[in-house]
């Protein structure tokens, strides 16, 4: 009789040992792990180890399990800790042999990696692949959105003020940071780039008196934004607009907001961003551009063949924030302050992950199930990126300085958010 082949739990094993506390079940009887565990994987088919055999690395695993090939049931952040065990996600060559084997057994071939997959096309950053690249992330579902986001429909790192902090306090908490960051008053005028569903320049209309301008390239999130207007009674003082960045030319604006934006603009176009905008403000007034940052790297782009590059932020790119402030400043912009807010975005994903699975039956009837489990694996998986320090994110605050350089800034940051009282029936109708 001749050797009896690997088992999914042999490559498992040699990937992360034995001790784990994961249990892993396979296709072929194979098991590893406590019989107790309260997180369970279960391999279905040879699928997912083709999948990891033709692409190494994350990308693989991470077609395996958008795909179905992997479930997962108990605790997601138990499955991310294993890989603090293995030196690098990809496979070393005895490993990618050993699943090899395993594979060829059950007849190799190359499967279509699952439809959720984005590959945008077109010159890079160029106005439609952009768009392209924003309607994959956004246009998922307005109702899908707000099942992960909550009432605030706000997708962004909030701010804590303190561990007890409910989501909704903490994302109106950021919402009074970015307006008292700003200066803003009564009568000003605001652009918010980026302006996702409309919930910063609702606050700033509600809470400040300004008027404002709000630009996005998804239609889905301009409808509700002028939807959630309307039903505040702020239509009058606040528009929305379906318009890229490059083409605003409506200015001067008293202050501008940048959040989550800038992540998509590239950068090769970040002095085109940083001029055109400084275009836009009027002397003395300030930009405020919160973006989510990484250590100083070679490349600033999201690897194209990883999970993030091909499922969440196709063409994504990740700045280290001394290169953002010295971009702003080259334009003509004055850097002000400089804050990180990397523990807070951290506890904002893990509060999305237990909004998403809360309603996980529903999200999965809402957008499909592959759309469903890269949208777990991208918040969990970005929670632990941002409690290991990989990424981070920033919040910079610039002037525009006016004749003789005034700023317009104060002496000392005075800007400590009083406490907001969030009304969540009053969120629920404006949602």
């Amino acid at each position: 009789m001749g050797r009896p082949g690997p088992t999914v739990a042999d490559v498992v094993r040699s990937m992360i040992g034995d001790d784990v506390p994961v249990a892993l079940e396979a296709y072929d009887g194979s098991r590893v792990g406590p019989e107790n565990a309260r997180t369970r994987l279960s391999v279905r088919s040879p699928d997912a180890l083709r999948r990891m055999v033709t692409a190494p690395g994350e990308l693989g695993l991470a077609r395996a399990y958008v795909a179905g090939d992997i479930e997962l049931a108990g605790d997601i952040f138990d499955v991310l800790a294993l890989r603090d065990r293995m030196p690098s996600p990809k496979l070393s060559p005895a490993q990618w042999a050993l699943a090899a084997r395993l594979v060829a057994s059950a007849g190799m071939k190359r499967l279509p990696p699952p439809p959720e997959e984005a590959h945008p096309h077109g010159r890079l950053h160029s106005r439609r692949r952009d768009a392209e690249a924003v309607t994959h992330h956004y246009d998922v579902s307005n109702r899908f959105y707000r099942m992960v986001l909550g009432p605030s429909m706000t997708y962004s790192c909030a701010v804590f003020p303190d561990a007890g902090a409910t989501l909704e306090e903490a994302q109106a908490t950021k919402h009074e940071l970015i307006c008292r960051k700003l200066g803003l008053e009564p009568g000003m005028r605001l652009l918010d780039v980026g302006c996702g569903w409309g919930s910063l320049a609702l606050h700033a209309a509600r809470h400040h008196g300004v008027t404002a301008v709000g630009v996005t390239l998804s239609q889905p999130q301009a409808g509700l934004a002028r939807q959630r207007a309307a039903e505040e009674g702020l239509a009058d003082r606040i528009e929305f607009r379906v318009q890229d960045y490059r083409d605003v030319d409506d200015g001067p604006f008293d202050a501008i907001s940048s959040v989550g934006m800038f992540e998509h603009v590239g950068r090769a176009r970040t002095a085109v961003y940083f001029s055109h905008l400084r275009e836009l403000l009027r002397p003395g007034g300030r930009l405020l551009n919160h973006a989510i940052t990484r250590p100083p790297s070679r490349s600033t782009r999201i690897p194209r063949n990883s999970f993030v590059g091909r499922y969440v932020f196709p063409d994504g790119e990740l700045l280290e924030v001394g290169t953002t402030v010295s971009a702003l400043q080259q334009e003509g912009l004055e850097a002000r302050h400089v804050e990180s807010l990397r523990e807070h975005y951290a506890r904002t994903l893990r509060q999305w992950v237990a909004n998403l699975e809360a309603h996980w039956d529903e999200a999965v009837a809402e957008v499909g199930p592959g759309r469903a489990r890269v949208w777990r694996l991208y918040m969990a998986g970005s929670a632990r990126g941002f409690e290991a320090g990989r990424i981070s994110v920033h919040q910079v605050i610039a002037a525009n300085p006016g004749a003789g350089g005034v700023s317009g800034m104060p002496l000392r940051p005075d800007w400590e958010p009083a406490p907001i009282e969030v009304d969540l029936r009053e969120e629920v109708a404006a949602g």
